[in-house]
């Protein structure tokens, strides 16, 4: 097991939940026992930077330090072509209000577009306190759909359909969506470095 204990660094429980589930399909010997960061704290992270691996970074280097503990942060975001890249960085915060508002926000901006290519991008960071931190970047490409579909997920997952389905990330089995995820692809990344390391210090 590489870690007894792991936080994960996020008040968004639904994507905890993503997390956990990625993990223990992906590496069974990554973490003995997943936590969700607001079970043991109520800190909270202002988002400053200006990528995704700068937010990911403070998320995982802040909670690593509150709680002593290794920090498994994300930031990510939705980017569409046709809308330049955007909500992009913005995407949890393009407008107010519950998912569904960011839905709406979403699909009136590219009503009567026909380009609706995106790809979800993730920057996954990884922080062992006073020893290091990794971070690793994961992209999903698809399109957005014409209507949300789906009650799975959370965030854009009702609008977005991966290359290759049929059916948006919302409507997916999860086990399928959390097999191709952004997120999926950048803690692969992570988990892949971390063996790595621990293969070359034992040789």
């Amino acid at each position: 097991m590489m870690f007894d204990k792991l936080v994960i660094a996020t008040g968004n429980f639904g994507k905890y939940k993503e997390f956990d589930e990625i993990i223990k399909s992906s590496s069974k010997d990554f973490a003995d026992e997943i936590i969700f960061a607001p079970e043991i704290s109520k800190l909270t992270v202002e988002e400053t930077g200006k990528s995704y691996s700068e937010n990911a970074m403070l998320k995982a280097r802040t909670w690593a330090k509150q709680s002593g503990l290794p920090c498994l942060a994300d930031d990510s975001g939705l980017e569409v072509e046709a809308l330049d890249g955007a909500p992009g960085l913005y995407s949890s915060r393009i407008v107010m209000g519950k998912d569904c508002d960011k839905v709406s926000w979403l699909l009136s901006n590219l009503k009567g577009i026909e380009n609706r290519k995106a790809r979800f991008a993730a920057s996954v960071a990884l922080c062992v306190p006073d020893e290091y931190i990794l971070i690793c970047e994961g992209f999903c490409y698809g399109k957005i759909a014409e209507a949300p579909e789906g009650s799975n997920g959370f965030g854009y997952d009702p609008v977005f359909i991966p290359e290759g389905y049929e059916k948006t990330f919302a409507k997916l089995n999860p086990d399928i969506k959390n097999s191709i995820s952004h997120r999926t692809n950048a803690f692969r990344k992570i988990s892949n470095l971390l063996l790595r390391q621990k293969e070359h210090t034992h040789s």
